[in-house]
């Protein structure tokens, strides 16, 4: 029997409870009505919704990083999906919101640049969440003070608390809808890294600046109260995966059966997601895996991407103070440090109870990521 240490993993790690993962399947360009069905599978497997009482406010997190569609954001048809089931569940409010990226929107005291609701519109998912009964929240229009500092995080790498949107106080529940995609500085974007789209522009430029602890920023920070206290399922539909640079643009894999899979847990679901993305990429012809068309593989490219989003943060100056950014390449998910970190944080390595939602997902596939996530063999 391997034991967590045996993985790669730092030896202080135990394994946690076990949590259940729903997937469900599709068929490669399914049609919307499918992979909504698949969507509600998904979720009804992971959870029992015991959680929603009737009336209660619902904030969906996608990951609106920039204007570009699915899968270089997260899909409107899982965002309609959610909105309706949550609906039919007895949902009362329910709120869809992010703040993108800095290459596309800056908040500062005064005065703001870019606009999420723009690239959000762009992207479908304002128009499915409108249509399925949603309304949309954009904090950066509410300004500065729209912010609360929340935490500390557990853990904790950060300085002080991060500056969390005030609309989660008025919320009884959170819902994370990512995408599965590569990242040009981190490796991968999934879940836990979805929570930048929370954070106001100082925590986001701390977050950058001191690199040496970003990846460990990245779990510690979705364990503040407002979140901890809150989210309740993490969701990904991933009929395609953006399988190379990211986390805007890159070499799209649709495999020949596309996946939904959901988790109460955060980790088990970003456990899932990475060996998806990481058995998406031995799809990707070699000469897309190579140079700037996937740069995370190039250690300097990091490091300089990093400072240039520090610099966009807070100007030059400020970026050449910025720490190393350090990478490490992802042949497993044992090797990923944001899922390293949200292993201790997190109270260790779920064992995943993978549950065929749907009849869709096929023996191989479903043993293929069984053994990609196992802690033990």
């Amino acid at each position: 029997m391997k034991t967590v240490a045996d993985r790669g993993i730092d030896h202080r790690l135990e394994p946690g409870p076990t949590a259940r993962v729903g997937l469900a399947g599709m068929v490669k360009n399914a049609p919307e009505s499918d992979r909504i069905e698949a969507v509600r599978n998904a979720a009804e497997s992971a959870t029992d919704f015991s959680w929603l009482s009737r009336g209660d406010a619902v904030f969906i997190k996608p990951a609106v990083n920039s204007g570009n569609v699915y899968p270089a954001t997260t899909s409107p048809t899982a965002v309609k999906a959610m909105v309706a089931l949550l609906k039919d569940k007895g949902a009362g409010r329910v709120v869809v919101s992010d703040m993108s990226g800095i290459e596309h929107v800056k908040l500062c005291p005064g005065k703001m640049k870019g606009s999420t609701r723009e690239l959000m519109e762009a992207t479908g998912i304002s128009k499915a969440a409108v249509e399925a009964g949603a309304e949309l929240y954009f904090p950066e229009e509410r300004g500065w003070s729209a912010f609360f500092e929340d935490g500390p995080a557990f853990g904790s790498s950060w300085k002080g608390g991060i500056m969390m949107p005030d609309i989660l106080k008025d919320m009884d529940h959170v819902v994370l809808l990512p995408r599965c995609s590569r990242h040009a500085l981190c490796g991968a974007t999934l879940g836990l890294k979805a929570a930048v789209g929370y954070w106001r522009t100082d925590s986001r430029l701390e977050y950058h600046h001191d690199a040496d602890t970003l990846h460990a920023k990245t779990a510690e920070g979705n364990t503040v109260p407002s979140l901890r206290e809150r989210q309740r399922l993490t969701l990904t539909l991933a009929d395609k995966v953006l399988a190379t640079f990211g986390p805007d643009k890159g070499f799209v894999v649709a495999p020949d059966t596309g996946l939904v899979f959901a988790s109460e847990s955060v980790v088990a679901h970003d456990m899932v997601s990475l060996a998806w993305l990481i058995e998406a990429r031995t799809r990707v012809p070699e000469k897309y895996k190579w140079g700037l068309k996937d740069p995370y593989r190039h250690g300097l490219f990091v490091n300089v991407g990093n400072r240039w989003i520090v610099s966009l943060l807070d100007g030059i100056f400020k970026a050449l103070t910025a720490d190393s950014l350090r990478r490490k390449p992802l042949p497993t998910i044992w090797e990923d440090p944001i899922l390293v970190r949200a292993f201790q944080v997190f109270g260790g390595v779920p064992g995943l109870d993978l549950v065929d939602a749907n009849a869709a997902v096929g023996d191989a596939l479903r043993k293929r990521l069984a053994e990609a996530t196992a802690v033990t063999a």
